[in-house]
């Protein structure tokens, strides 16, 4: 990302932002509530044009990216399931779109999908038959199917109790492990943040911007700044240890 910016109706949410993802890495684009993290999102993933700037993701560039299969899939905070398709249809449907592969190879291709996440068994079942995190899985299941080298992640624990929450954090990175995709995940649950690690960036709304980065961990133990200690410590700004 190159000096972007990104909002609504000309109105910029976030500025200036400028960082990298490295490949095979996974990387955290953290904040509270309100302060552009799923606007940031969809700038990345082309659902929003960005107001300023550049987005560069390899293989995603040029005139011709839209008559391609994009080379990441998303996982949606919603899980963004079509309700009137079974699971093995809504994992399928990547590949009927993208690709010219037989009936026979997709339906193996989706089992394989499905049984990664933990759904084997569960082909015929809607999106409404399932619990939460079983949605949030065969969306992951649904971003996996063009084996993609990157996954976008947009708060994949929202909405899930801890013990869902702990399991999906824990299946993310048995399949970043396994698959050695590049993850970025949008999240602010402290749990999550801290079970997934790696680099992250934190948003600030009223800074408009990056106002750290760097490992979770280490910036958990910074106290020089009001706004890093009022997110990692669960304190208000003015607030103290």
């Amino acid at each position: 990302m190159r000096d972007l910016a990104v909002g609504y109706d000309g109105q910029a949410v976030l500025k200036h932002l400028d960082f990298e993802v490295e490949r095979g890495s996974t990387f955290l684009i953290l904040g509270g509530s309100g302060c552009g993290k799923s606007t940031l999102l969809k700038s990345m993933i082309g659902l929003l044009e960005p107001l300023a700037g550049e987005v560069a993701i390899e293989g995603f560039e040029g005139p011709g990216r839209r008559e391609a299969p994009p080379p990441f899939g998303v996982l949606f905070q919603s899980g963004a399931l079509l309700g009137s398709l079974t699971l093995a249809q809504n994992v399928a449907l990547p590949l009927a779109t993208w690709t010219d592969l037989g009936r026979e190879t997709i339906d193996a291709l989706v089992r394989w999908k499905l049984r990664l996440v933990g759904l084997d068994g569960f082909e015929n079942h809607l999106p409404a038959e399932l619990s939460g995190g079983m949605r949030k899985r065969a969306g992951i299941a649904r971003a996996l199917a063009l084996e993609a080298p990157l996954l976008f992640l947009d708060e994949p624990s929202a909405g899930l109790d801890p013990p869902s929450a702990a399991d999906l954090d824990a299946l993310i990175l048995t399949l970043k492990q396994s698959l050695g995709v590049t993850a970025v995940i949008v999240t602010h649950e402290l749990a999550s943040i801290f079970a997934l690690g790696g680099t992250c960036i934190l948003l600030d709304r009223e800074a408009g911007g990056i106002v750290a980065r760097g490992d979770p961990h280490d910036l958990c133990q910074r106290d020089d700044d009001p706004r890093v200690r009022s997110f990692f410590r669960r304190q208000p700004k003015g607030g103290t240890q």
